[in-house]
This record gives C-alpha cells, sequence and structure tokens, in this order.
C-alpha cells in the first residue's frame, strides 16, 4: 500500500505567510491600544483625566479606581470626596484643589505603570498612533490603525533593510565605513527586536 505524502502548494504557503503576517500585526495593533493609556494618560483628553472629571460630574469615585492599585485607593477615596464636597463653592478655590486631585490620579497611575509623574500635560499632545488607538475603540472599527501601521511598519523595515544591505558591501573597506554599516544593522536589527518584544514580552502595568 503506498502512502501518500500530503504537498503544499505554493500557493497556500504564501496564503499561509500572509495571514500569519496579519496575525502579527494585528497583535500588534492591540498592544498599541493596550498601552494607549500609558502613553497619554497625563494628558486632559487621555482615558484617565476624562473619567476623573466624570467621576467627578457624578460624585462616582468608582469610576477613577480602574486606574490605580487596591493599596492607592486609600489616598484617593478621601481626596476624591474632598474634592467633590467643594465643587459648588469658590470657583478659584474649586479650580486649584480639581488639579490636585487630578495630578495625584494620574502620579499614582504612572505609579502603577512604572512611570514617572512630569506633570499633567495639555489636550492634543497624545501621538497621531495613540489617538488613532483610542477611536478605533470609540467606533469599535480597528481596520484603519491595522492600515496604518501594517504600511508604515512595512515602510520602516524596508528602509532600514535597503540601509544595511547597500552599506554590507563596503564595510571591510575601512574603520569608518564598518561603522557605518553597524549602526544601520544596529537600527534595522533592534525594530526587530522592539517588534519581538512587544509581541511575546509582558507590558508592565
Amino acid at each position: 500500500m503506498k502512502t501518500q505524502v500530503k504537498t503544499t502548494s505554493p500557493l497556500n504557503t504564501k496564503r499561509g505567510l500572509k495571514l500569519k503576517m496579519r496575525s502579527i500585526l494585528l497583535t500588534f495593533t492591540f498592544m498599541l491600544a493596550s498601552i494607549s493609556g500609558f502613553a497619554h494618560c497625563d494628558s486632559y483628553d487621555g482615558p484617565v483625566i476624562k473619567d476623573a472629571l466624570k467621576a467627578l460630574d457624578q460624585n462616582n469615585v468608582q469610576l477613577v479606581l480602574k486606574w490605580i492599585e487596591p493599596q492607592q485607593e486609600k489616598e484617593i477615596i478621601p481626596l476624591f470626596d474632598k474634592t467633590y464636597r467643594l465643587k459648588n463653592e469658590d470657583k478659584e478655590v474649586y479650580a486649584i484643589v480639581e488639579k490636585h486631585f487630578l495630578e495625584t490620579l494620574v502620579r499614582l497611575h504612572r505609579e502603577m505603570e512604572g512611570a514617572p509623574f512630569t506633570g499633567l500635560k495639555p489636550a492634543g499632545s497624545m501621538t497621531p498612533l495613540v489617538e488613532m488607538a483610542d477611536n478605533s475603540i470609540v467606533n469599535k472599527n480597528v481596520e484603519d490603525v491595522v492600515k496604518t501601521v501594517t504600511n508604515h511598519l512595512e515602510q520602516v523595515l524596508r528602509e532600514r533593510y535597503a540601509t544595511v544591505a547597500k552599506l554590507s558591501k563596503t564595510k571591510d573597506n575601512s574603520v569608518e565605513q564598518g561603522r557605518a554599516y553597524v549602526h544601520a544593522y544596529v537600527q534595522y536589527t533592534h525594530t526587530l527586536e522592539a517588534l519581538e518584544h512587544i509581541l511575546h514580552g509582558e507590558i508592565s502595568h
């Protein structure tokens, strides 16, 4: 009895590679979205401050507790109550107290992320990709993000590969040319290392 050996056609292989690449890029896109809080959590149009202002408007501290650790609640809850009680008092005093509350909340959130707090940022501080990530969540559609990230990543990788491939031909001609090659090589490989870390490493939170 003859044993049948299944062969994979080039078309199926190519299709599989495309699907795998799309899966990687989708994962990369969702990881971008998942770190959006880290990227702009200190800006006035970021999700932390938006939730904080909504919480003060509704007198509902529960809306901001998700942004901090349980052990940090003992600092935020009393401050929230104090801030809310002053909401209808002198406007100038309330503006100062409200800003202090927002700064404290964002500082604690940054501590949770292992990041320093450098002050509140004005609206419009987020990068285009992070803004696109936020919009994709609101619109429940990731396609624009996937397309943008795919095109940008492909362009960067092609450009950096082309540079290192060109300089590899002259890298042994002189020390200066060798260093130019090494610089290009580091840029190219570190781009892929960073991507691999995002896809397979942990993002602390």
